[in-house]
């Protein structure tokens, strides 16, 4: 079954409605969704697509399937916007969430193959004082603790008062250095290094040691150093702005509910909690709370082409890349910026989600980086883990499928 981890951003929760499924060609895209697999497989993929929006409680789900040698396939369900009904395209922009951490860390380990900083490097050593108090202190921290999550740092965003201020004051602008502080007010979870604990402080503050050790912003650091060498256009770090680049489709959310009161990570997956409120429209939202942790905006193609491109080996030294996938620290969770899916197939898949405010996205690809699948909803809440598994195991696993229909 897969595991994953998410960004869920603070004001609300869940959406609803699904339409028919439908597919669309994209410019490039190779035969339809199906093709050269069989009708049983193409329905079983679009049936896969409806009960991601379902399960979601969103109100359109779409899926982008590459292959190396096998085209593209592009399967959307229900509509990007409910007023007008508008369907969802394969160039829409959204919020992608914790896939901002596949990008920072590709980063940051290219950084450290060039010199600019030492994966053993203390967060002290470049950020001197910020990391005390509370038990916390960052001359014990290291950078390669901060990539795979075990610093033991309270994660911001299930600070209740932060939550508290966000649902009030959404466009209200956060620096990096205000939400470390507001982690620091609590105690860490554990001594660096002696447990795992999925936290977004931890890629706040990697982005924050990047701009001390190289002058830049880890914006531009990224740019520069993973979405320009992997051509990656449609993918963008949106700072303080407020909105998304064109062409874009509506983000949902509903009032209240359990998840309504904060930016969280859990390090487990939820079984699609949702708001029972009115559906609300949160398109436009200040991604500052969200940091290096959580801001990106990107695209379905550009999200493949990001695992693609990363798992063969064209952005990271083949060193770094096998510490994104080195799991040990966290018993088989996590690596740096990347988590294992493993089907019961015996495929493991490798990728990250990301879960913010109106949008849920997954990207995995094959560990050679030759066959990848990169979802979204127009929702806060995740689709849960029994729709997630049945869309990559008809993918992934088309003989079990075939084989359970038979």
């Amino acid at each position: 079954m897969p595991t994953a981890v998410a960004l869920t951003a603070a004001l609300g929760l869940a959406l609803s409605g699904c339409g028919t499924a439908a597919t669309e060609a994209g410019r490039d895209a190779g035969p339809r969704a199906g093709a050269g697999a069989g009708g049983g497989q193409d329905g079983a993929l679009r049936g896969a697509v409806r009960r991601l929006a379902a399960q979601g409680d969103a109100p359109g789900a779409a899926v982008l399937i590459r292959r190396t040698g096998g085209g593209t396939r592009f399967v959307a369900s229900g509509v990007a916007d409910v007023r007008t009904g508008r369907r969802i395209h394969r160039s829409d922009h959204f919020r992608a969430g914790s896939l901002t951490k596949t990008v920072v860390a590709a980063m940051a380990l290219r950084l450290a193959a060039q010199g600019r900083f030492g994966l053993d490097d203390t967060v002290e050593e470049h950020l001197p004082g910020l990391v005390r108090g509370h038990g916390n202190d960052g001359r014990n921290i290291t950078i390669r603790q901060l990539l795979n999550q075990t610093s033991g740092l309270f994660d911001y965003t299930e600070d209740p008062v932060l939550a508290r201020q966000l649902s009030a004051a959404a466009d209200r602008i956060r620096t990096p250095a205000s939400l470390v502080r507001t982690a620091l007010t609590h105690r860490p979870y554990f001594a660096p290094g002696a447990e795992w604990h999925y936290s977004n402080t931890n890629y706040v503050l990697l982005g924050m040691v990047v701009q001390r050790a190289t002058g830049r912003s880890y914006a531009d650091q990224a740019r520069r150093e993973v979405l320009g060498p992997l051509r990656l256009h449609a993918t963008s770090f949106p700072g303080t702005r407020t909105t998304l680049p064109a062409p874009h489709g509506r983000a949902y959310t509903r009032e209240s509910g359990p998840r309504d009161s904060g930016t969280r990570d859990s390090g487990t997956r939820d079984s699609g909690a949702r708001g029972d409120g009115a559906r609300r429209d949160v398109t436009d939202l200040n991604p500052s709370y969200a940091g290096a942790a959580g801001e990106l905006v990107s695209t379905l193609d550009d999200l493949s082409h990001l695992l693609s491109g990363l798992l063969r080996g064209t952005v990271v030294p083949r060193a770094e890349l096998r510490q994104m996938r080195n799991t040990a620290a966290s018993a088989g969770q996590y690596g740096m910026g990347l988590f294992p899916v493993r089907l019961s197939c015996g495929v493991t898949l490798w990728g990250h989600n990301g879960e913010i405010t109106g949008s849920y996205a997954l990207a995995v690809a094959t560990p050679d980086g030759r066959h990848t699948l990169a979802y979204r909803l127009n929702s806060t809440a995740d689709p849960g883990l029994a729709a997630e598994t049945s869309l990559l195991e008809t993918e992934f696993c088309p003989r079990r499928q075939d084989t359970d229909r038979g």
